[in-house]
């Protein structure tokens, strides 16, 4: 039992997040198209969303992998505050609506389909889950790129590490006034060996951690990418910021 609490403590973020990830492979985590010539736009244009158009994206689930970017991000600080403010909120609104039927919305798209049918338009989520759903896959993807320059290289240059993953993920998406908050947080964002301690905890050295962020990224690529064939398919994926 003893040995049981300790390894609990030792636990970071990255090896829950590989856990969570892997019980999802477990339940099949996979996106299904059984007509391949239709999408998922046309059907709801054609008002046909409900037949058997089946994609699965598990909600609490993504709600768990999305809590812990905001446990790392409360790590490092008030480096990312908005990031982590918008992140909080978007899990809320979703975990709401799961909550008022989890039967139904454990699949995350039941979520979606609910608020295309209701909006006859799935542009028009700009204040919804649908958007929600969105942003906290760019912020994935956000998370996802950073980690990855990490594993390539532990003694990377921290700012520009975050730099280069902002470029290349949510800064297509920004507004004026959300970039600019990002130049602000650039400023505050701690060395490398700080977050790397931060990160990887106690008694690992650098080599485990890196093979365990390498583990970690292969487990959330392919979810990611589910997902962002999902908003593709309902024409959600190029919604910017206001």
């Amino acid at each position: 039992m003893k040995r049981r609490r300790d390894m609990e403590v030792e636990s970071t973020e990255i090896t829950i997040g590989i856990e969570e990830l892997s019980m999802m492979k477990l339940i099949k985590v996979k996106l299904i198209k059984h007509d391949q010539q239709q999408t998922a736009a046309n059907l709801v244009a054609n008002h046909d969303i409900d037949k058997d158009y089946n994609y699965h994206i598990p909600t609490m689930p993504f709600l768990s992998i999305s809590n812990l970017v905001l446990q790392v991000l409360d790590k490092i600080g008030p480096t990312m505050a908005v990031l982590r403010q918008d992140i909080f909120q978007n899990i809320q609104k979703l975990e709401k609506v799961h909550d008022s039927d989890p039967a139904l919305y454990s699949n995350m798209v039941e979520i979606l389909k609910k608020e295309i049918i209701s909006e006859g338009n799935g542009t028009k989520c700009s204040k919804t889950c649908c958007k929600a759903l969105l942003w906290l896959t760019r912020s994935l993807d956000f998370t996802l790129a950073l980690l990855q320059l990490l594993a390539d290289d532990l003694e990377r240059n921290m700012v520009q590490a975050v730099q280069e993953s902002y470029t290349n993920t949510l800064k297509p998406w920004h507004g004026w006034i959300s970039s600019a908050a990002f130049k602000v947080a650039l400023k505050l964002v701690p060395e490398s060996k700080g977050l790397i301690t931060i990160l990887k905890g106690k008694d690992k050295n650098n080599d485990d951690f890196k093979k365990e962020l390498r583990t970690f990224i292969s487990l959330l690529t392919p979810l990611l990418k589910e997902i962002h064939d999902v908003l593709g398919a309902y024409d959600l994926d190029r919604l910017k910021s206001t």
